[in-house]
This record gives structure tokens, sequence and C-alpha cells, in this order.
């Protein structure tokens, strides 16, 4: 079976982000079973109707990438019991013209110092990738609230703690299962 494109979205644009070392560890350590790119989100505009019709060059190029992707892996922390602004801005773009993510398997994952590991943000996420202008596919079942991240990684950012590298390794083998189902 040929190995999946997937893209992964970093919902934080923070360099020190908790979430920006879980989208590395996963680009790191499943290489070897999807290819994957990561997608920024510091140099995207804000969504502007009024440039629907002449997009800026790297709205039209992350759409392209997420059309053509087999599947998308969001990445992303909780910012006052919701979704970071640049993230939800990203889908709004995704979400206009021709629309880039309709039934496109995503997965979802964040980490937080907290205790709830970014539930809140990832219950609002689900709403917004359902809603009728986006209609992606959210991955049942495979909720990844990691919290106390600083519990879980070494001094270099690197994820250490074992029952959650399992559960990663649990959940990404599950993702490709279902993408590799929808994109069949």
């Amino acid at each position: 079976m040929q190995k999946l494109n997937v893209i992964v979205i970093l919902g934080s644009i923070s360099m020190k982000s908790n979430n920006r070392k879980l989208a590395q560890f996963i680009l790191d350590r499943y290489q070897h079973k999807l290819n994957m790119e990561l997608m920024t989100l510091e140099n995207i505009p804000m969504y502007n109707e009024d440039l629907e019709s002449d997009l800026p060059i790297i709205v039209k190029q992350y759409k392209r990438q997420v059309r053509n992707s087999d599947g998308v892996i969001i990445i992303t922390p909780e910012y006052n019991h919701s979704v970071p602004g640049v993230l939800k801005n990203a889908i709004d773009w995704f979400s206009r013209g021709k629309r880039a993510m309709i039934s496109k398997p995503v997965m979802i994952a964040g980490v937080s110092t907290g205790v709830l590991g970014t539930v809140r943000a990832q219950m609002h996420l689900r709403q917004i990738l359902n809603s009728g202008g986006v209609s992606a596919l959210t991955m049942p079942g495979n909720e990844v609230f990691i919290n106390q991240i600083e519990d879980k990684i070494d001094e270099n950012g690197m994820m250490m703690h074992q029952p959650t590298i399992k559960f990663l390794d649990d959940v990404i083998d599950n993702f490709i299962q279902w993408a590799n189902k929808i994109n069949s």
C-alpha cells in the first residue's frame, strides 16, 4: 500500500509552542508511515471576502496542498477555551470558493500544560470542520488530548512519556487505516 500524503497543520504560530513540538514529533516519528508536510500559518492573511476573486498566493498554495492531500492532521493549542484565531482564519479561507476540505479525512491532536489537554478547543474545531462550508470528515473515537505536557517531554522538547508515545502510535495507525478506507 502506498503511503498517504498528509498535510500537518499547526494551529500555533509560536516558535516555542508545545504543539509545534508535538507536530515535529509526529513528522519525525511517522515519516516511514506517511508522507507529511508541515503547514504553518504565521504568513496567511486574515480572511477577507474582497480578496476571493484574486486570492493571495499563499492562500492559493495552501488550498491546493490541502485539496491534493490524502488527509490532514491538525495540531492545535487551546486559547480561551477555543481554537486559535489563526487556525480558524485558515479554515475560513479553505471553506470559500473551491473548497479544500470537503470529505477530507482529518485527525485532531493537541497538547497543553493543563489538565484537559485542549478538549474544549477540539470540540469547537470539530464543529467548525463539520460546518457546511468545510465538510471535513473528522476521525471518530481517537481523541488526542495530551495534558500536562511538561511532564511528558524532556529538556529538549522531545516526547519521552512512553504511554503517550504508544497511544500516538496507535492513533496514527488508526488514522492511516481510516483515511485509506475513505480514499479508496
